[in-house]
């Protein structure tokens, strides 16, 4: 079995942003490989969206651009968010959000889910849920997770958190947008031109 992150990668995925009407998007630029995200987007190194990642969320970072990441072409480069134990990753939005949400992601033959969720923790009532498939792969030379996809939807109430889930290191997760069912355009046109990929490893 392949995995997302290469020979000596222990990082995390997944960074999201939103606060009630407003269209925040969490690229994960500057969380660094194999940091842990955490407080990144709360208050942290990066804009304060109010938004914590719980536990095993990590930032992992292209071997392109000198990280441990097997993967390419993401919505922003050369970083995404991942885990690397444990069946899901979860993100509180303690300020709520609606509307709508939207993220790419990269799995070449696993499937995930993502839960949105009223309360924080994952608890509360389920908004919305989006099913996750695997993409495959083109088989980018030492990018074997070179394939992304875009999944979004709207849902009615406030959300306060959002549960990522699927197979540790074999799921990564780019540009996450609270506020809003699709991403900014100017996302849109950076997927059409590079598209994503990510090599693993072999277990």
């Amino acid at each position: 079995m392949n995995t997302l992150t290469c020979i000596t990668a222990t990082t995390a995925f997944v960074a999201i942003a939103s606060a009630n009407a407003s269209v925040n998007t969490l690229t994960f630029e500057g969380v660094g490989n194999n940091n842990a995200v955490g407080n990144f987007y709360n208050g942290g190194a990066g804009p304060n969206y109010g938004v914590e990642f719980v536990g095993n969320a990590l930032g992992i970072v292209a071997r392109e651009a000198g990280g441990t990441g097997n993967f390419t072409n993401a919505p922003s480069m050369p970083t995404i968010l991942f885990w690397l134990d444990g069946a899901a990753t979860t993100m509180n939005v303690e300020a709520g959000f609606s509307g709508g949400f939207s993220t790419y992601y990269t799995s070449t033959d696993t499937a995930g889910s993502i839960d949105i969720w009223s309360g924080l923790d994952g608890s509360g009532s389920i908004l919305a849920t989006l099913n996750l498939i695997g993409l495959g792969t083109d088989n980018t030379p030492d990018a074997l997770y070179d394939r992304w996809a875009l999944v979004g939807a709207a849902f009615v109430g406030e959300a306060h958190s959002v549960t990522f889930s699927g197979t540790a290191n074999y799921i990564g997760f780019d540009n996450v947008t609270f506020g809003s069912a699709i991403p900014a355009p100017g996302a849109l046109a950076l997927l059409a031109a590079a598209g994503c990929a990510t090599r693993r490893r072999r277990a």
